[in-house]
């Protein structure tokens, strides 16, 4: 009886540890402020990849890959992309 509630925690704990995380990424409400200092960018990408923010005219955080620019909310985000690109464009 021991072994097996032994078991069903190791079990648990693996399980939980093996979920994929969700970015934890503060949004800003609002970006009007820096649309207006901000050149107008036509994205690649609708909704920023790694957290499904979708993308807006004037974001900062961008980068280029294969010749296509992709909008990000965050750096954070830029930063999870940049790692692997692939695993984020869309095909």
């Amino acid at each position: 009886m021991k072994s097996k509630i032994i078991l069903t925690a190791f079990l648990s704990i693996s399980l939980l540890s093996c979920a994929q995380e969700v970015p934890k990424v503060k949004h800003k409400k609002s970006t009007a402020s820096s649309k207006s200092n901000a050149k107008s960018t036509k994205f690649a990408n609708a909704e920023d990849p790694i957290c499904h923010m979708k993308t807006e005219d004037g974001m900062k955080d961008t980068a280029v890959y294969k010749n296509k620019t992709y909008g990000f909310c965050s750096a954070y985000c830029k930063d999870e992309f940049k790692k692997n690109p692939e695993k984020y464009v869309q095909k």
